[in-house]
């Protein structure tokens, strides 16, 4: 289909700038232009209930487009408007690679041009603080199908797929009548492509010749995304995912990134700032084990290791950035040209970060913020109007997508689902959302008896609860405050060790398995999370080193009492967090009941 450009006049989705391309180079300056984290358990009782059943409509019903109905006696009667069943909301899924969250001109970035996702982040809610719960490509991507963590849907290794997937979200939206979509990288391939009626796979390249022509991959995943829209019928609800490859690098290829000839002039005069945290100190503050066999250190070789091989290859990056954000543009346009736009939720994510230098590293798999966060931006027309153009700073999960999704179109997700609806997080108290007055203290670090209730309202249902019903308790009681962070070991423990973290707004405390090191960072007064707070004592245990802690005082006058007084502090998080952390991974990782996180 050919491209057309935004009338900025249009609505509702028309205050969108988007300068569709034309003419190679002339074209590149307009194309620029969230209770308390308690984990509950479940339990195994309970079955799945959906919360707007659509049967086929009775022929004995007056014909579509009437404004009649016909009563008991068989008289026709004025139809009630608000007792009309609502027309099923679509789910358009924008969800790109290697993303990290500030690659966003709304997130401040001073040098990427994302002028769609902008606006889409203007007219919807854009969530600051989103977090994947394992930074890789393919655990990621299989949470966003099942709601799961890694350690329960069991995908440890590329490219294979272990969870039901019967309870993933496509075949759920399918069931419910749905037409499915899926464009671009799956990133696991023991799938059962037959329960999707739209598939087109298309993973780990930048250009092909196909044909007569060559094809760079986003300009792929557009054209794909633009065939499921011309092609779907008409009188079925969609859901689509867009799935990107684009800003992922080809492995293998020393060149990295490979943008589209006619986004070559973009930011050729920019200059790319140089995270603080790229320097060789930094990377020896990493754990002993990260040694020059480390693969963040070997990508960070192939990319940074010199001030022009930098500023080239983020270049690329970001212009492969502004290709996506320039696709997602065409797409709106297309759903905007069938009339679907106000009927949709329009989610934008990513499925991992992306380190560009920071602590001397590439890529993605650790702990550290530019691995873990990710853009989350969500336009719903169920939406609160108070909340259109906000920013939300909860703490938001990979795993809360599935449950959203599967709510937006009315079903209620699977038991074993563990994330949660993050609609309550922008929508009315009168229309499901969470409380005006909703508590904003911390997570407790304790567990709780069946139907007691702790800080949140979190409760373990009893006997008679149905799933459906304590789920939404659940989560229309006070959102997370801290989240547990988990990532498989890749090949062997030098190259990619595994490790698992406990996330808080204040503290984060990392765990090394292989290795068996704990690290603790003040986040709040740290962000970089260059100042380890711990140290090994004498006996070979992890503790708060003393040294260390005043040494990283915010305020270098620090009295001796004052000091004193934040090692006091440091040792009681540090202790607390162990116990929390401990327990949270023992209820994820014990895969006998299911659980909200």
């Amino acid at each position: 289909r050919k491209r057309e450009k935004y009338d900025s006049s249009s609505q509702p989705f028309r205050s969108i700038t988007m300068m569709m391309r034309q003419n190679n180079n002339n074209n590149n300056a307009s194309r620029a232009a969230v209770a308390a984290g308690v984990l509950t358990k479940i339990g195994r009782a309970g079955k799945t209930h959906r919360l707007s059943p659509r049967s086929p409509p009775s022929s004995s019903l007056p014909k579509a487009g009437s404004t009649d109905q016909v009563s008991d006696q068989g008289s026709i009667v004025a139809k009630d408007p608000a007792k009309e069943k609502k027309k099923p909301m679509n789910v358009l899924l924008l969800y790109a690679d290697d993303w990290r969250h500030d690659t966003l001109g709304a997130a401040g970035n001073p040098v990427v041009k994302t002028p769609t996702l902008d606006r889409l982040a203007s007219e919807g809610v854009r969530f600051t603080d989103n977090c994947v719960t394992t930074s890789v490509c393919w655990c990621s991507r299989v949470t966003l199908y099942t709601g799961l963590y890694t350690a329960r849907h069991n995908t440890t290794k590329p490219r294979y797929f272990f969870a039901n997937w019967t309870e993933t979200i496509y075949a759920q939206l399918r069931d419910e009548g749905y037409h499915v979509g899926h464009v671009g990288k799956w990133g696991v391939n023991h799938y059962n492509k037959k329960t999707i009626p739209f598939s087109v796979e298309d993973d780990g390249w930048h250009v092909r010749q196909s044909g007569p022509k060559t094809w760079h991959i986003t300009e792929k995943n557009e054209a794909d995304a633009l065939r499921f829209f011309e092609t779907r019928p008409r009188d079925k609800p969609f859901f689509v995912n867009v799935a990107f490859f684009a800003t992922h690098a080809v492995d293998g290829d020393k060149r990295q990134y490979l943008p589209q000839n006619s986004s070559l002039s973009m930011y050729s005069n920019a200059h790319i700032p140089n995270p603080a945290t790229n320097t060789l100190e930094s990377f020896k503050r990493l754990p002993y084990f990260f040694t020059d066999r480390n693969e963040g250190r070997t990508r960070w070789r192939w990319r940074y290791d010199t001030e022009e091989k930098r500023q080239h290859m983020m270049k690329n990056y970001y212009r492969m950035a502004t290709e996506v954000d320039t696709a997602c543009g065409v797409i709106l346009k297309e759903l905007e040209r069938q009339g679907e736009l106000d009927n949709t939720m329009i989610i934008f994510t990513t499925d991992n970060g992306n380190f560009h230098a920071e602590h001397g590293l590439a890529d993605k798999w650790y702990p550290h913020q530019e691995s873990i966060r990710v853009p989350l931006i969500i336009k719903d027309p169920r939406m609160d109007p108070s909340k259109i153009g906000t920013l939300n700073d909860d703490f938001t999960l990979n795993v809360d997508l599935a449950p959203t999704i599967l709510r937006a179109a009315g079903v209620e997700p699977p038991a074993g689902m563990m994330g949660r609806d993050m609609s309550v997080l922008y929508r009315t108290e009168e229309d499901g959302g969470l409380p005006r007055a909703r508590d904003a203290e911390g997570a407790s670090s304790g567990g709780t008896s069946a139907g007691a209730a702790p800080p949140g309202g979190a409760a373990v249902p009893r006997p008679s609860e149905s799933i459906a019903s304590f789920r939404r308790l659940h989560e229309t009681s006070r959102w997370r405050t801290e989240f547990f962070y988990e990532h498989p070991v890749i090949i062997f423990m030098h190259y990619i060790p595994s490790s698992e973290a406990l996330v808080r707004k204040d503290y984060k405390y990392f765990y090394w398995p292989d290795f068996g090191v704990e690290q603790l960072f003040h986040v709040s007064e740290d962000p970089m999370e260059e100042g380890d707070l711990l140290g090994m004592n004498s006996s070979g245990f992890y503790e708060v080193s003393a040294a260390k802690a005043k040494a990283k005082a915010t305020n270098a006058k620090a009295t001796n009492a004052t000091a004193a007084a934040d090692v006091g502090r440091h040792v009681r998080a540090l202790e607390e967090m162990r116990t929390r952390f401990r327990e949270l991974k023992g209820i994820i990782q014990d895969t006998r009941d299911p659980v909200i996180v």
